[in-house]
């Protein structure tokens, strides 16, 4: 269930709705508590402001304050606002098809981040998503509504939690080619698997783009390339290397993908035939790992699907390739992003340190046991 922001009779209430078979179902209630009707043009046209606005702030509002950015996606803004209902129904006792927009006020949302944290052992980067999509959405409200400014400012002045920024977890080429050599080619699922994990590490994809792959955006013909949507909507081309076309298109091939009526098919399906989700996905790779550690016992680590995107990065700046071409390939908006490969890139910064210093001329220490006058000294004692 989803929740929307919709407003009737000057109230605001927080709007479920679900989506049987494409229908979308809008309920709202009087001051009496009696379901209303609403019409359709109505609900069309109030759904279609909230998901542009949506949109403006997942494009235009990433959070950054001291070195922290944010950018809520619409995955975010749509977990944040189902354990809002969540811990409203839990916690306090009210319904989500009854809670009303002034309800959420400062005190609200500060009781749900130390829910998040105390009883969800939220990390505090996920707190710090969770509030940032909260922010995006009181900077809409604050636009739409000025008689509410007030309400909103306070929301918006509650602080990111300061947190340790971890190092960038990748893979060395050895690490990678074990993973990849792990699934059973004689199978259909492993060999779905091993172009799954080649296209997720070739292609620098987020686990959520590669969910999203149909067969539409795939092009095999020279120059062979992927269409991902990336965040805030936008599309970007990655070009794929010889084996990855290969491999892609032998999969196609044998799932009967290659025939145009399957045009928007997922290109990675589960048994029944579906889309694949992001933590399907998650547990193909832990699966592979896991088999992959008992030859390389440096795997004994969390590697995770963005874990993969790390290593293309690291290894097309290991291999010469510039910042600014790697943040085009990944899709990164800010430059800043990009630059934590060449932060956590060691072996570079060595070889960078050797170029620009000399080795420090040491002198020799001189050894008592070979000075002659001290140890006559020290007999005649």
């Amino acid at each position: 269930m989803r929740y929307r922001l919709f407003k009737a009779d000057n109230r605001h209430l927080l709007v479920s709705f679900r989506r049987p078979n494409g229908v979308v179902t809008t309920r709202t209630w009087n001051h009496s508590g009696e379901e209303k009707k609403v019409s359709r043009l109505q609900r069309k046209t109030t759904l279609s402001r909230i998901e542009c606005a949506r949109s403006k702030q997942v494009g235009l509002n990433a959070e950054t304050k001291k070195g922290v950015g944010i950018e809520p996606t619409g995955e975010i803004f749509l977990l944040t606002f189902t354990l809002i209902g969540r811990f409203c129904r839990d916690v306090r006792g009210i319904a989500p098809e009854r809670l009303r927009l002034e309800q959420i006020d400062v005190s609200l949302v500060e009781a749900f981040l130390d829910y998040l944290e105390r009883e969800r052992k939220s990390s505090p980067r996920t707190r710090n998503q969770r509030l940032a999509a909260l922010h995006a959405f009181f900077r809409y409200v604050q636009a739409e509504e000025p008689a509410r400014m007030h309400q909103c400012q306070k929301v918006l002045a509650i602080p990111l939690r300061k947190h340790a920024r971890p190092t960038v977890n990748y893979l060395s080429k050895e690490e990678l080619a074990e993973i990849l050599a792990q699934p059973d080619l004689q199978t259909p699922e492993g060999r779905r698997d091993a172009v799954l994990l080649s296209v997720l590490y070739d292609a620098g994809a987020r686990v959520q783009e590669l969910v999203d792959l149909s067969v539409g955006d795939v092009r095999l013909d020279p120059p062979a390339q992927l269409r991902l949507l990336g965040k805030g909507r936008k599309m970007r081309a990655v070009p794929l290397m010889g084996n990855t076309v290969q491999l892609l298109r032998k999969h196609m091939q044998e799932n009967h993908l290659d025939r145009p009526e399957q045009f928007d098919k997922p290109l990675f399906q589960n048994a029944h035939h579906e889309r694949l989700t992001r933590s399907g996905i998650r547990y193909i790779l832990h699966k592979y790992v896991v088999l992959a550690q008992s030859r390389r016992p440096s795997l004994n680590r969390t590697v995770s699907p963005h874990t993969l995107r790390h290593t293309k990065g690291m290894h097309l700046l290991q291999s010469g390739v510039s910042l600014d071409m790697i943040r085009d390939f990944l899709g990164h908006v800010d430059a800043k992003t990009t630059q934590i490969y060449a932060r956590a890139n060691l072996e570079m910064k060595r070889k960078a340190l050797e170029k620009i210093s000399e080795p420090p001329s040491v002198q020799t220490i001189p050894c008592w046991q070979q000075n002659k006058d001290l140890l006559d000294w020290l007999h005649s004692l």
